[in-house]
């Protein structure tokens, strides 16, 4: 594989890479640029974090899960790239100024982060910085060092590196497919081909479980893939659309998903993974499917020449298996309009940067006080992603009160069994689930239920 990309502005031509190199191995082994820190090495910790940028702009990523494949025909920032032989960048003489380092091992990450945050104007720290981790500086003083880095322009060698990457040569090579005929003829010829968008899930098969996934394809160059569409009675989201693409879509379109996709892991690991990896790796705890499931989502599923559209929920059929037929893969999910009672609850042991214990989403059509129908899925209750279809029939045609959520109380177990784990108790979950639709129901009547907004 011959891969070509930007680092720090300097063009790059790799051959005979082998094409699950971490950008951190290579980084710190090959280039001795050591300021990219190894921490977790699985994307929770942000002392890796790096900044990739293309045409479409700058985004911190962590460098830990990303493969050199998913960086060709990009450039790559790091922490030793941001500042110039005349100064330091403005968010490394804030942190100075305000103190915001101590033993400086996570420095680096947070700098970065803070840079990107910079040149994309977002100012929102609680969110943009909420993947990186200090253990001895603590927060407050990193906080008022990013808000002093705020309002200061973007640095020159952003845009350098957007105008040199028109004229960088491509890298071109049979597992970087740049269109869905040409991911289709791969499967078709090597139907077991491991699919590689974001990684964040495939790069800890690798970091953690040591695996062969040797055949593999690196999707994230399908361009057609990545768009959010608005058509007549529904949205069209590309497989390759990122979380975190699909989080600032939100914000206008489906404010009830905002909260839930601003608590999918962190900055670095939204704009890296994929909407349709989400899916299709068929985890029974992602948080993305429980949401679509309760809006009614479809799937597009294209194999060669043959396309077909499902119900989401019927995608998932038991733990680690999938309606997915051999050579077959996500091109796309369909989410139907006016969404407007869709709520949706993550339950975790930390907000920030967690698993679900359980995720539920609920989506009632109430009108004159009666439910006319009722989608609600859960995560973390069953082996997959699960409807609670007893509860649904026990709600439909009942009058909108709490006495009808009192009597679907036996109807949760006949729904669930979960499993006990190290994230929560079987009877917990139950109890979890069942308190959500309470909440639900106060929700609905705009009572405060996020503890944030609730006082005594």
């Amino acid at each position: 594989m011959k891969l070509s990309f930007l680092l720090n502005g300097e063009p790059q031509v790799i051959e005979d890479v082998e094409p699950t190199t971490s950008v951190l191995d290579w980084l710190r082994v090959n280039k001795r640029l050591t300021g990219t820190k190894e921490g977790c090495n699985e994307g929770d910790c942000g002392a890796c974090t790096v900044i990739v940028i293309d045409e479409n702009g700058a985004r911190a990523v962590n460098a830990c899960i990303v493969f050199l494949p998913q960086i060709a025909n990009k450039a790559l920032r790091t922490i030793e790239g941001i500042s110039t032989l005349d100064a330091p960048h403005p968010a490394q003489q804030c942190m100075i100024d305000h103190h915001g380092s101590q033993c400086g091992f996570c420095t680096p990450g947070f700098i970065t982060s803070m840079v990107a945050a910079q040149i994309n104007n977002d100012t929102n720290h609680d969110v943009t910085l909420a993947g990186n981790l200090c253990r001895c500086t603590g927060y407050a003083p990193i906080f008022r060092a990013a808000q002093a880095c705020e309002g200061t322009k973007s640095p020159k060698w952003f845009y350098d590196d957007q105008s040199d990457l028109r004229t960088l040569a491509q890298s071109v090579d049979a597992k970087l497919p740049t269109t869905t005929d040409e991911l289709a003829n791969i499967l078709a010829e090597e139907p077991e081909t491991t699919l590689i968008a974001g990684a964040t899930d495939v790069g800890l098969w690798i970091n953690k479980d040591l695996r062969d996934i040797a055949p593999m394809a690196f999707i994230h160059n399908i361009t057609e893939m990545e768009h959010i569409t608005e058509h007549s009675d529904h949205w069209k989201f590309g497989a390759n659309v990122t979380i975190e693409q699909m989080r600032v879509w939100s914000v206008d379109a489906q404010a009830s998903l905002t909260p839930l996709l601003t608590r999918y892991a962190s900055t670095q690991v939204r704009n890296s993974a994929t909407l349709g990896g989400n899916i299709a790796n068929g985890s029974p705890i992602g948080d993305s499917p429980p949401a679509l499931i309760a809006m009614g989502a479809k799937l597009v599923l294209l194999k060669k020449d043959t396309t077909r559209t499902i119900d989401l929920q019927d995608f998932f059929i038991a733990y680690g298996h999938q309606d997915l037929q051999s050579g077959e893969f996500v091109q796309s999910i369909l989410i139907p309009k006016n969404q407007n009672n869709l709520r949706c609850y993550k339950i975790s042991k930390r907000f920030d940067q967690d698993i679900s214990a359980v995720c539920g989403a609920f989506n009632l059509h109430i009108k004159d006080g009666m439910v006319q129908g009722a989608r609600i899925a859960f995560g973390g209750m069953a082996g997959i992603p699960k409807r609670a279809k007893h509860v649904e029939a026990c709600l439909t045609g009942q009058k909108w009160d709490m006495n009808t959520i009192k009597a679907s109380h036996d109807q949760w177990s006949q729904d669930f069994k979960p499993l006990t784990d190290m994230r929560a108790s079987a009877d917990y979950r139950l109890s979890v689930a069942r308190n959500l639709l309470t909440r639900y129901f106060y929700d609905l009547s705009d009572n405060p239920t996020e503890i944030q907004e609730v006082s005594a």
